[in-house]
């Protein structure tokens, strides 16, 4: 019903925006994704997603269509809400929730506050060959690289690293290196960390 509104930027944020669109203030929720993504300008444009409840009628404003679309595609899932969705797109970039559901990374989903293994696994069985479709993206396989990381994280886990700290570093030891073996991968983090 409404696909974008522009107008001047009153009030910013983290979570919401309000814009005066010829004298009617348009409250929006928003992800700290798009939050990030909005200049200190006093004209503003942000997609929206309107979304009708019985109680309520809430506007969602996004920084562009890429991240309105993952939206739309999240709450197409059954147990994931506009607040959960929204959570997502917060803890994650469009992009990288994107590439978790390619390439079946249950636990980048699972990352997200809130979010359990099982709803994790039904975001990407639900959406994954529409990811693949839409994005036409190639399958992306989790193979011998992705493993090695995994198994790598674990250890790291075990010697008492935090998950979060360790995967940045394993990740940016994983691109600039991808055939490492876990263990070269561990020598290389603990330098790191």
């Amino acid at each position: 019903m409404i696909a974008h509104i522009q107008g001047r930027l009153v009030e910013k944020n983290p979570t919401d925006v309000v814009i005066d669109c010829n004298g009617v203030g348009y409250f929006l929720n928003i992800s700290l994704h798009t939050y990030s993504r909005i200049p200190d300008q006093e004209q503003l444009k942000l997609y929206t997603h309107l979304h009708v409840r019985e109680d309520a009628h809430i506007l969602f404003g996004f920084a562009d269509t890429s991240e309105r679309d993952i939206f739309r595609l999240l709450i197409s899932v059954s147990g994931i809400g506009t607040s959960t969705a929204r959570t997502m797109l917060s803890s994650l970039t469009p992009v990288q929730v994107r590439d978790a559901i390619a390439s079946n990374d249950v636990a980048a989903i699972q990352s997200v506050k809130g979010i359990g293994a099982k709803t994790a696994q039904r975001v990407i069985l639900d959406l994954k060959d529409k990811v693949l479709k839409i994005y036409d993206l190639e399958e992306i396989s989790s193979g011998q690289g992705n493993t090695n990381k995994e198994e790598a994280l674990s250890a790291l886990e075990v010697l008492g690293f935090a998950r979060k700290q360790s995967e940045k570093v394993v990740d940016k030891i994983a691109k600039g290196s991808p055939d490492l073996s876990v263990e070269d991968i561990i020598k290389n983090a603990l330098k790191m960390l």
